[in-house]
């Protein structure tokens, strides 16, 4: 499943950069966009502004100038309050670091991460078991972090990310944290969240994850220096080979 020159835009940064006290640009002119059906990799060396870049798109920080859109909205027209609901309606987020409540099921942890979009308490949790058995964990729902492995873990984090339906979710180093066993797990799960309709944008270090993606968009000192796509093997396939 590929991008389609028509398929409409979910996030876009036009000019974007993005400066620090000290005279640090994390971004400089920078101008993407992410549309309906991509899954693309962002890349580059430490300190390029890839976490930056993942950052805007998501609304968690804003541009020192330049516009973002996200579903059609521009993010410095919107205050915090308006930035959270937009948030919760359209995008979903996986870290490195699963940020799960270590006294707490997995299903409630899924569950709390609906609680800003007004659904009641059986709600959240039908979506949150239903989220878990997309990933794989239908069986584990009252399973704690600390009886979950690394990989089970993140695999909770995804579902909870992707339990609201969000038009498009945003992963920082999803398997950075987890061994290559565990890793695969969770990109297998990506790849099926994105067969099936997902919009996946994603920040890696690892070459091989990032020729998994359909799309490469490749940052230097603030810069976008490369984008292309790749051919259309497709993430399964990809995946088959890396797991050999």
């Amino acid at each position: 499943m590929t991008a389609e020159p028509s398929a409409p835009v979910i996030a876009e940064l036009a000019g974007v950069t993005k400066s620090y006290p000290g005279g640090v640009h994390a971004l400089r002119g920078v101008d993407l966009a992410v549309a309906r059906g991509d899954l693309l990799a962002i890349v580059g060396p430490s300190g390029s502004g890839k976490s930056t870049m993942l950052h805007l798109i998501g609304t968690l920080d804003r541009p020192t100038t330049g516009a973002v859109r996200v579903a059609g909205h521009d993010v410095a027209a919107l205050s915090d309050r308006e930035l959270s609901a937009l948030r919760s309606r359209h995008l979903g987020f996986v870290f490195q670091h699963f940020h799960l409540a270590p006294g707490v099921t997995a299903l409630d942890n899924v569950a709390d991460g609906l609680l800003y979009t007004g659904a009641g308490r059986r709600a959240r949790r039908e979506r949150a078991a239903a989220a878990l058995d997309r990933v794989g964990l239908g069986h584990r729902l009252g399973h704690r972090p600390a009886e979950l492995s690394g990989g089970e873990q993140q695999r909770v984090a995804v579902a909870r990310a992707v339990a609201g339906d969000p038009a498009l979710l945003l992963a920082d180093e999803p398997t950075g944290n987890l061994d290559s066993a565990a890793g695969a797990d969770v990109l297998a799960v990506l790849a099926g969240l994105h067969a099936a309709g997902t919009t996946i944008a994603l920040i890696t270090h690892d070459a091989e994850i990032a020729g998994w993606c359909r799309r490469q968009v490749r940052l230097r000192d603030g810069l976008v220096v490369d984008g292309h796509d790749h051919d259309d093997r497709g993430p399964v396939a990809l995946l088959r080979g890396a797991g050999r």
